[in-house]
């Protein structure tokens, strides 16, 4: 005869709930959904910025990955919508958002890699912040604990 388990108290602050998360860990991915929508919508602008006027962005003459710039605004278009979509699917706790949001923002940190000499210092940040979202996307665990 087994009994069910009865409800879970409240977790105190930094001790793991009932789905072996802690507090802190779900509010990271909640910063995380919303660093990815701001983070799709820059890219959106620098992808529109890049499409309609290719003299916004100043080009390194000796730089290993040459891009046409129009192409390239198309492919930062793309990605900036995708990732913002993810971010906004995040914020309804879709696992499958978790892993597009971790993929989107691979694909955003390399981007961003690459257009180093174009904008260091922005690409620089945003490598940063992708990097954030990866490791509190990965960390986040929803599964629920199973009783024997």
């Amino acid at each position: 005869m087994s009994t069910a388990p009865g409800p879970t108290a409240p977790s105190p602050a930094g001790r793991p709930s009932a789905s072996g998360n802690s507090p802190w860990v779900s509010g990271l991915v909640l910063f995380a959904a919303v660093v990815l929508i701001v983070n799709g919508i820059l890219e959106i602008f620098q992808g529109i910025m890049a499409i309609a006027d290719d003299d916004v962005f100043v080009s390194t003459p000796r730089y290993v990955f040459r891009l046409d710039l129009t192409s390239w605004g198309w492919i930062h278009l793309i990605l900036g919508l995708l990732v913002a979509l993810t971010g906004f699917a995040l914020l309804r706790a879709s696992t499958w958002a978790r892993i597009a949001g971790i993929f989107f923002a691979s694909l955003s940190m390399l981007g961003s890699f690459l257009s180093l000499p174009y904008y260091p210092l922005w690409s620089l940040v945003l490598i940063a912040l992708d990097v954030f979202v990866i490791w509190a996307l990965c960390v986040y665990r929803s599964d629920q604990p199973s009783y024997y």
